[in-house]
């Protein structure tokens, strides 16, 4: 492990590229709930994608960046001498754009995709926590973030069938 400073800063996050795209373009070196702003990193890049390219091509585009968010992550916390460094965002940012790709395109569906998979990622259910817990490096760090998605993406189909008006 190298000396690499326990928590990055803006000359770590351009000290190599793995760096920049872990921690999510900078949105991960906020102090206070890195995650949550990682997430929100994720909204305008989804919105930007969006422009051009279909939810379900979005969807697909999920899988190389998952990845480039394993070497990213993998490298970044070899660098910082971690586990799972919480400034780390790039797995939420993948995350995220599964959850708006199965959103309803609206302030609500994208609210309610933002809240679900924040509680997801926070609360961590099983087989989540249990899959944290025990798959290690980069593969682990974007792993249950991504299962984190799926209950969001299935929370939102269950409001869907319940509130249909709103959704």
């Amino acid at each position: 492990m190298s000396n690499s400073p326990a928590r990055p800063d803006g000359t770590f996050l351009v000290s190599h590229p793995a760096h920049f795209i872990a921690l999510g373009f900078g949105s991960g070196l906020v102090p206070k709930a890195p995650g949550t702003f990682g997430t929100l990193a994720a909204l305008p890049l989804y919105a930007l994608l969006a422009g051009f390219l279909s939810p379900m091509v979005i969807a697909v585009l999920c899988v190389p960046v998952f990845v480039l968010g394993e070497w990213a992550a993998q490298r970044t916390c070899h660098d910082l001498g971690v586990h799972d460094h919480g400034g780390i965002v790039i797995d939420e940012i993948v995350a995220m754009w599964l959850v708006l790709a199965s959103a309803p395109v609206s302030l609500a569906g994208w609210c309610a995709a933002f809240a679900l998979f924040r509680l997801f990622d926070i609360v961590k259910p099983w087989p989540i926590n249990w899959l944290d817990a025990r798959v290690p490096g980069g593969v682990g760090v974007m792993l249950d973030d991504v299962l984190a998605a799926v209950y969001a993406i299935l929370g939102l189909l269950l409001f869907r069938n319940l509130l249909p008006t709103v959704f």
